[in-house]
């Protein structure tokens, strides 16, 4: 045997033994995880069904009465992710809820990390839904973030995670603009008007002026904005904005003009069509003055 021969039998073994020892190390993993969910499982008398293919475990809470969703669907849905052990990772909000296609439920940003992970069992577990279903499923680390775990989200190695799934049965952003604003009215205890926009209003002082609002005046206004869970956006509280009334969103247009003066005041509830698009917008409005 010569010299290059025996050189390449031994860069075969070496390479032989370097990936019997991953796939080895792979398949422990695997085993760790299963058999720590399986205990969860038994501790907390669960029943859930194991997809086959990948090793993660889900359980349908309710399949839906609406249809069927496919990837190029739009979809509405909450999740919250938590560990086996009940630590709270991320929480997405009933009035702040989530829309995008079914193919793109399965990337997540978790508590504003820059990293973009993809957690594809999540996407199939959705799949397996009908509009209105809700399930939970379990990924094994393996699934989730790894052997090594993530120290910023105290998310430790080999760390299984639990993710409840919610569905909405709502397939349009207008419908669940008015599922969130009548959520946030009821939890709340307002008193609204709903305009034939679809905002909603309450006036709390008119105003005493007497140049009447319309889309070509400039009004100077105070404002503090809000989304609907509470999260305080932007606010002025100086007079310094000022505006043509046509130039700001559509919300303002339609329920400003006749319900408001100079010195007027009013709460306004704008659907996210009237708005920016993307989320129901909570309004405290001050009109300082106005200019024709």
């Amino acid at each position: 045997m010569n010299k290059f021969t025996k050189l390449g039998l031994f860069a075969i073994l070496l390479a032989t033994i370097i990936f019997s020892s991953c796939k080895k190390e792979y398949e422990s993993i695997q085993s760790i995880d299963d058999a720590a969910i399986q205990t969860y499982l038994k501790q907390n008398n669960l029943s859930f069904t194991k997809d086959p293919t990948k090793g993660y475990y889900y359980k349908i809470t309710a399949q839906g009465t609406g249809s069927a969703v496919a990837n190029q669907d739009s979809v509405y849905y909450t999740y919250t992710f938590k560990t086996l052990s009940g630590q709270v990772l991320q929480q997405t909000s009933d009035l702040m809820i989530l829309g995008t296609y079914l193919g793109y439920t399965d990337q997540f940003r978790i508590n504003s990390q820059t990293v973009n992970y993809v957690f594809a069992p999540v996407r199939e577990v959705l799949t397996k839904l009908n509009r209105g279903g809700s399930a939970t499923l379990i990924m094994p680390s393996h699934l989730a973030f790894g052997k090594n775990g993530v120290s910023a989200l105290n998310i430790g190695s080999n760390e299984n995670i639990l993710v409840d799934l919610v569905m909405y049965a709502q397939s349009k952003r207008h419908e669940i603009d008015e599922l969130e604003i009548n959520k946030f009215i009821t939890n709340n205890n307002l008193t609204l008007t709903k305009d034939p926009s679809r905002a909603r209003y309450s006036i709390i002082t008119p105003g005493t002026g007497t140049v009447a609002i319309n889309l070509s005046s400039t009004i100077a206004v105070n404002y503090t904005l809000r989304t609907l869970d509470g999260v305080q956006v932007q606010s002025v509280t100086d007079g310094s904005y000022s505006s043509t009334l046509g130039d700001l969103i559509k919300g303002w247009q339609l329920v400003i003009p006749g319900k408001l003066t100079a010195g007027g005041k009013m709460r306004l509830i704008i659907p996210a069509d009237l708005a920016y698009g993307s989320t129901p917008l909570d309004y405290d409005i001050e009109i300082v003055s106005v200019t024709n």
